[in-house]
């Protein structure tokens, strides 16, 4: 299908035109496109940015700006790459595939998260920075029975390495149910890293034993702040109920415990096996619920203390411009950094015969992936994606990201109608939702 029946722009889940743009800036090769775009612009849904007659010379600004993540209580900030390795952790990829991606992101001075797999060999070894990634197992800090354990926690927690810590709540591929690592990818090695049993399919709950509501949450995530040193600590969710999260917002307010950042995911999925109902059919798209989490964080006037992380599709710098464009901070991708190690998306992820090597156990098949290699190629696609995000960001005269607003995102809404991001999506006002916070609580 997607060599010989699918256009540059129909393939799913990830288009020919994307996948090619990822390949090239892997490689390090032209990434011009000849003859002009191929999507169709006046197709209801068409999206572009404003530029400036204004515009800046990119070249006179930073092609790498970072993000300081670090609130009151965080003793230990990390200066963030604006684009980082999403979470996948060791056991659903490779070996070879954790170890290319660490190196790259070692080389391109970037963020790789662990997925809640645990801290393996292979993400420590390389020396790139890491967010450790901590889910309803517990892996890698867990007690015989499966429940959180504290000083298992801070012998990882405390690591060079590991720069920042993140409690996931529910992932966009199957938010409300829980991981999923099959028998047969469940090595020993695999195993002994995650504090599991061998040979076996593990299942992560659908929720925490160590919190029930959101004041346990907050509580939390004090606790692993003070454990990790006071690194930062923050929660990866995607978003279902709205009231949940509006209660996590107030709790905040109440107990003056604020996470350092809160990662967004999608409901349209990621690189993690899932069932279909709920790949397609379960949690807030990820445009969405930034927005709803933006809006809610300027409510209650709580955004200035908390850095927003978006995952999700990111391919292009024109993704990454939407995504900040919006209110995010900064950006996770997942199966961008798949496809710049080698991934052909054979859609073989959860079979552990992935021929690219990327997503499996097998010695024979990962083989092929050279680590070496496929390392600088991560580090090309970041670097390259980066500079062209701030070309755009040059192009519309704006000269930092925090410059980029709703009102650069054009969007067709009909045949003959366009209309602005800040007018799809008013912008809340900081400290609006206090009122009605206080009438509630008070």
């Amino acid at each position: 299908m997607q060599y010989f029946v699918e256009t540059d722009t129909e393939g799913r889940p990830v288009n020919r035109l994307f996948r090619s743009l990822v390949y090239t800036r892997a490689k390090k090769v032209t990434d011009t496109t000849p003859f002009g775009t191929q999507m169709d612009v006046y197709r209801v849904g068409y999206e572009w940015m404003d530029h400036s007659i204004y515009a800046i010379n990119h070249a006179d600004l930073d092609h790498e700006p970072r993000v300081l993540v670090g609130g009151k209580d965080c003793t230990k900030p990390y200066s963030a790459s604006i684009l980082n390795i999403s979470a996948m952790s060791f056991g659903a990829l490779s070996q070879n595939a954790v170890l290319a991606m660490n190196t790259g992101a070692r080389i391109g001075n970037f963020a790789h998260n662990t997925g809640e797999g645990g801290v393996s060999p292979y993400h420590s070894q390389p020396g790139g920075d890491l967010i450790w990634q901590i889910g309803t197992g517990y892996f890698g800090c867990r007690t015989k029975e499966g429940t959180f354990c504290p000083d298992k926690f801070k012998l990882t927690a405390t690591l060079d390495n590991v720069k920042m810590i993140e409690i996931k709540i529910s992932q966009g591929a199957k938010p409300g149910h829980g991981g999923i690592l099959p028998a047969v990818k469940n090595t020993p090695e695999i195993a002994a890293i995650r504090l599991v049993e061998p040979h076996t399919d593990v299942h992560s709950p659908p929720g925490h034993t160590a919190f029930k509501d959101a004041y346990g949450l907050l509580y939390f995530i004090k606790q692993l702040r003070e454990l990790s040193g006071g690194k930062p600590v923050g929660f990866k969710l995607c978003i279902g109920k709205k009231s949940e999260f509006d209660n996590i917002c107030k709790a905040m307010i109440t107990t003056d415990i604020k996470p350092d950042f809160i990662t967004i995911d999608g409901g349209e999925g990621g690189t993690g096996a899932a069932p279909i109902e709920f790949s397609n059919s379960l949690g807030m798209p990820l445009r969405d619920a930034l927005i709803f989490v933006i809006d809610t964080l300027n409510g209650y006037d709580l955004k200035k203390d908390i850095k927003v992380i978006a995952s999700g599709k990111v391919f292009s710098g024109f993704h990454i411009a939407r995504l900040i464009a919006i209110g995010a901070d900064m950006v996770n991708s997942a199966r961008a950094m798949m496809m710049a190690t080698g991934c052909i998306q054979a859609l073989q992820c959860n079979t552990n015969t992935c021929p690219a090597g990327v997503a499996t156990q097998s010695k024979t098949l990962m083989k092929g992936l050279v680590v070496k290699d496929k390392a600088q190629r991560v580090a090309n696609f970041h670097h390259e994606t980066v500079k062209s995000f701030t070309e755009l960001m040059a192009a519309t005269g704006v000269n930092s990201p925090s410059g980029l607003k709703r009102e650069h995102i054009n969007r067709r809404v009909a045949m003959n109608n366009v209309m602005k991001y800040n007018e799809i999506y008013p912008d809340v006002q900081e400290g609006e939702l206090l009122n009605n916070y206080e009438t509630v609580v008070g």
